[in-house]
């Protein structure tokens, strides 16, 4: 595969539309603690985010694509693996974001907790707190592939 700088092949990156992309950027970098990788357009129609290794583009919304805001619904979570979650939560809860689940572990091994954007995207951030089986917590494995363990 040939390499690209400009865009990482080990990883999902989701597209996330924005109203008012500049005000999300300047959200997602200081809210959630996203590092800006690159921006393009004039005016800015979409940039390259990330946190850790988990990277996203977001781009301004069209006549054919919508937020959770204007669609009065969530759409999907977009979980982010961060080492200190306690920290980011904090920092989060301080800056002014919605919460809209504390900091709990869950039942499947994970310190998490969940917060809204200025646009609604709900964001789950967490880190893994206990090692457990999917068994372990009432879930059932799939067979074992060439794809994944």
């Amino acid at each position: 595969m040939i390499a690209n700088r400009s865009v990482p092949v080990d990883t999902v990156l989701p597209h996330i539309f924005y109203r008012d992309l500049a005000a999300a950027i300047d959200c997602l970098t200081r809210t959630f603690g996203f590092a800006e990788h690159y921006r393009y357009g004039d005016p800015v129609s979409g940039a390259q985010l990330y946190l850790g290794k988990a990277w996203i583009m977001v781009q301004g919304t069209r006549a054919d694509r919508a937020t959770p805001a204007q669609l009065g619904a969530s759409t999907q979570s977009l979980p982010i693996f961060v080492e200190d979650v306690e920290s980011h939560f904090n920092q989060t809860k301080s800056s002014g974001a919605t919460i809209v689940e504390e900091l709990n572990e869950t039942v499947y091994g994970e310190l998490q907790y969940a917060a809204l954007d200025l646009d609604g995207h709900l964001w789950l951030f967490s880190r893994h707190a206990r090692d457990l089986s999917p068994e372990q917590w009432g879930a059932t494995s799939a067979p074992t592939t060439s794809q994944g363990t």
